[in-house]
């Protein structure tokens, strides 16, 4: 079924509702949906089996919970060739919430939270320096987020 099913308008209304508050309850979405609730439920299982929809998070406010500073680091690997062993590493640091394969200047990108400037400059020097393969790193603090969404969806 996962590699015959066809995405429709349906499916992409039942995200789009979903996607602006995705604790809304199926029967409500099914109502602005103009399906039954069933329908949704349907949908979305099958939505899931098949890698649209993965789970379910929450957004929180990492701000209110004391993690006050947010940076991208751009890194240099050695060699290109160890990007799988050194972002498995890297998965295994709480404070990085984003890994990506990169071209341009960079091998990898990623997004790191932390408490403090010092708890940053730990988090660099004792965590990320320590990563066999990375052969250098360049740090960009943020001093705002004005947007963080996915794609929005149009049905």
């Amino acid at each position: 079924m996962a590699e015959n099913y066809e995405i429709d308008n349906v499916d992409l209304k039942i995200l789009s509702i979903l996607q602006k508050n995705a604790k809304k309850p199926y029967t409500e979405v099914a109502k602005l949906a103009h399906v039954s609730s069933g329908t949704v439920h349907v949908r979305m299982g099958k939505l899931e089996k098949i890698g649209i929809v993965n789970g379910a998070s929450l957004d929180l406010n990492l701000s209110r919970l004391g993690y006050d500073i947010s940076a991208f680091l751009g890194v240099y690997l050695s060699k290109s060739s160890l990007y799988d062993r050194v972002a498995e590493q890297l998965i295994a640091i709480p404070e990085i919430t984003s890994i990506h394969y990169t071209t341009g200047n960079y091998s990898m990108f990623i997004r790191i939270y932390a408490k403090s400037t010092e708890h940053l400059k730990n988090i660099l020097h004792d965590k990320i320096q320590k990563v066999n393969g990375i052969e250098r790193t360049e740090t960009f603090i943020t001093l705002e987020e004005t947007l963080s969404r996915s794609v929005i969806l149009e049905a």
